[in-house]
């Protein structure tokens, strides 16, 4: 039985009680949607309405609502619906008075109602009467009615291009274009009660994103999320997040190195960003006079950045901006925008989501280095010989350098366990004591494989162990000189190493950390271990205009060395060309590749144990299995993965493979391994498929108690209008 990574899971638990063996299924993929494809629905036709930009989407129930927006000559009110299921358009009816036609406006759903707010209005074709609005219309789903807000008291400044959400009951207007400025303030206004609501402007706190204009927001976690956008000359691919219970800004740092992940998208305006779990998606937009169409995604979790790699059956949405999109369960939406040559778009795309359980991989590698549980070699380090613990199966997979130092140890020590067999054997033929060769121990007496590596100091090198079983580096006081001082060791291990995404991670944690107290330190220390980069990086830091005054001023300068003051004079004096290159940054290989190049084969040569499974032998490393499954030790003849997203995964393979020819075996495997879950998925089928699961011959092989449990399962489903029809018939 074989699992697809391209298949939806639910986090979800399987029952492990059971240890009897299971018989082999033959599963046939069903209609289930692939993870991360995207595919082209069906456009909107024009007897319908026109394609357009810089409109709104909400989603409600199984369809999908498009107000407003241009379509390159005239501004729109028409509110347009997309029915998800029968993949169908139509006019939304509505009565009432609507909004003026506009564009850029704001659309969000709360309860059974929409909600659009300001936006730009006039006769865009004539250029007359163009002007932002403040107005408040909401529209009722159940009964097509649109209803203005007229609000008394003070009314948010008229102003398009702004961002929108619901929260706590309440609708939260932020930042836009007023017609002269870009705004940066934020109002709310409840709406529970239509009588008594009124705006209310709030008094934000903290790191307050620049003035900024045709920006998306979203909410995730309880917070509000919003991503670069126009800020005139301040534009920046920046992420700031919002507390609504204490109104702080949080600027989360673009320092993507420092964590170890891939860069945040570029900067960029027109763009949208939805929320899904634990997610943000960002697609779209003009980012630098371009229209990528990269979908890129946020794990609020791990504060982390990752481009989401189309599955291959994609049909992709070419790049666009002021386009809109909602989610509707595990999908999202993306309608219209304009695309190349100013063009418009009526086309409707789907892009399906992965809800798995968060990946632990790198927590999981990180608890083993911490516990230090099956532990098989051990570094000694430095002049005083301190000694580090490891697992070699991790630390080979991720550095060429150390795994060439532990083959050589492991020469040395079966050279050395040959020669004292071969003493041993001597002395049993002569009568002596006999003892067991240190190579042919029963696992779990084999020594350690000691490992000596003089060029390295305890400290830096746990750091650096600490990134191989991570991809990160715990960074503790930033700026404080110690530690800066303890990062370039470790980079000066790095280079040694050739670790460069460690040397990467180091740099930029430096130049990060270089201030106006610790830089001469810093430069020297640099100087010392000629780490040329860094040295630069500080020179440079030092003859800038706002720091050089105060630079030479300190005590500290007055002790450096004395070439070192020679070569700041002469570069403040005369500074050197700047060199740029084209060559990229290498970058190095992550946790997951080398984990993966290392099961397709990478480590083959290190397996220490071997799992039978249906009697053929797999090899494999006690260290990495005992790291993602913790149970797998426990018990010899139990073992079962604590793996919530392993778990997860297989479960759903499962449910999306059960068919009526099928239903019938995996019941029977489910109710043999009290798979609970399984087996209620596999009643619900037969239940709803019940006259074809009849005829099937198996059903008649099922035990009473499976047949039992059928009976029950119709008799719970069948409804009392069902049972007097049934009745009437007989």
């Amino acid at each position: 039985m074989s699992c697809k990574s391209t298949k939806v899971a639910p986090s979800v638990d399987f029952d492990h009680s059971c240890s009897d063996s299971v018989e082999y299924l033959t599963l046939n993929f069903g209609p289930f949607e692939t993870v991360h494809r995207w595919r082209r629905l069906p456009p909107c036709d024009e007897f319908v309405g026109a394609r357009r930009s810089k409109h709104t989407v909400v989603a409600y129930r199984d369809a999908i609502y498009v107000f407003g927006g241009d379509n390159g000559k005239n501004m729109l009110n028409d509110l347009l619906r997309f029915d998800v299921k029968d993949c169908s358009w139509c006019r939304a009816f509505t009565t009432g008075t609507p909004p003026a036609p506009r564009y850029h406006h704001s659309a969000v759903v709360y309860g059974s109602s929409m909600f659009v707010f300001g936006g730009y209005t006039g006769d865009i074709y004539s250029n007359s009467n163009l002007k932002n609005k403040n107005d408040l219309f909401e529209y009722k789903f159940a009964t097509g009615q649109w209803t203005e807000w007229k609000v008394d008291g003070s009314l948010p400044v008229a102003r398009s291009a702004h961002g929108a959400t619901v929260y706590s009951d309440k609708l939260w207007i932020f930042a836009g274009y007023d017609g002269n400025a870009r705004l940066n303030d934020m109002w709310t206004i409840s709406l529970q009660d239509r009588e008594h609501a009124c705006w209310e402007e709030i008094d934000q706190s903290g790191e307050i994103p620049p003035s900024c204009c045709n920006f998306p927001v979203a909410v995730c976690r309880d917070k509000m999320f919003v991503f670069s956008g126009q800020s005139g000359a301040k534009i920046t691919n920046n992420l700031f997040q919002f507390e609504f219970k204490g109104h702080m800004w949080t600027r989360i740092p673009t320092e993507h190195l420092l964590r170890g992940s891939p860069p945040p998208p570029q900067r960029r305006y027109g763009h949208t960003m939805v929320a899904f779990d634990r997610h943000l998606y960002v697609f779209g937009g003009a980012a630098d006079n371009t229209l990528p169409n990269e979908l890129h995604c946020y794990d609020v979790d791990s504060q982390s950045w990752e481009v989401i790699h189309p599955s291959l059956d994609s049909e992709m949405p070419s790049g666009r901006l002021f386009h809109a999109a909602a989610v509707i369960q595990d999908a999202m939406y993306i309608f219209g925008g304009t695309v190349d040559n100013n063009v418009r778009s009526g086309e409707m795309y789907r892009f399906q989501f992965s809800c798995y359980p968060k990946c632990t991989l790198h927590e999981d590698y990180g608890k083993l280095f911490e516990n230090r549980q099956f532990c098989d070699v051990e570094f000694i380090l430095g002049e005083r010989e301190e000694r580090v613990l490891g697992h070699i199966a991790i630390v080979t997979a991720r550095c060429q350098w150390l795994r060439k130092k532990i083959l050589q140890a492991w020469d040395r020590q079966r050279q050395k366990a040959k020669q004292e067999s071969s003493e041993e054997s001597d002395e049993g033929a002569a009568g002596g004591p006999r003892d067991i060769p240190a190579g042919s121990r029963p696992s779990g007496t084999q020594p350690l494989l000691e490992v000596a590596i003089r060029e390295a100091e305890a400290q830096p090198f746990e750091v650096l162990m600490q990134f191989l079983y991570t991809d990160k580096i715990q960074y503790p006081r930033r700026g404080h000189v110690q530690d800066v001082l303890l990062i370039m060791d470790v980079y000066k291990l790095a280079l040694s190493f050739k670790l460069s995404r460690l040397e990467q991670l180091c740099v930029q944690y430096i130049e990060a950390s270089v201030d106006l107290q610790n830089v001469l330190s810093v430069c020297e220390n640099a100087n010392k271990l000629q780490l040329d980069q860094l040295k630069e990086h500080c020179l440079n830091f030092v003859v800038k205009e706002s720091h050089f005054n105060q630079v030479i001023m300190t005590k500290e300068f007055e002790h450096l060395s004395t070439p070192l003051i020679v070569e700041i004079v002469r570069r403040k004096q005369q500074p050197p060309p700047r060199i740029y290159s084209d060559q990229p940054v290498d970058i190095g290989t992550s946790l997951v590749q080398d984990m993966k190049a290392y099961l397709e084969g990478g480590g083959l040569e290190f397996c220490d144990i071997i799992l039978l499974l249906d009697g053929h032998p797999r090899p494999a490393h006690k260290a990495i299995l005992a790291a993602r499954s913790s149970y797998l030790f426990a018990a010899p003849y139990y073992y079962g993965f604590s793996n919530n997203r392993l778990q997860a995964y297989c479960k759903q393979n499962l449910e999306m493979n059960v068919t009526v020819e099928n239903v019938l075996q995996i019941l029977e495997a489910a109710d043999k391994t009290q798979a609970l879950d399984m087996k209620k998925h596999c009643l619900h089928i037969i239940v709803h498929q019940f006259i074809k699961v009849s005829k099937l011959p198996n059903l008649r092989s099922l035990s009473q108690l499976l047949l039992l449990d059928i009976i029950e399962s119709l008799a719970t489903h069948i409804s009392d209008k069902q049972c007097a029809e049934m009745g009437s018939d007989i």
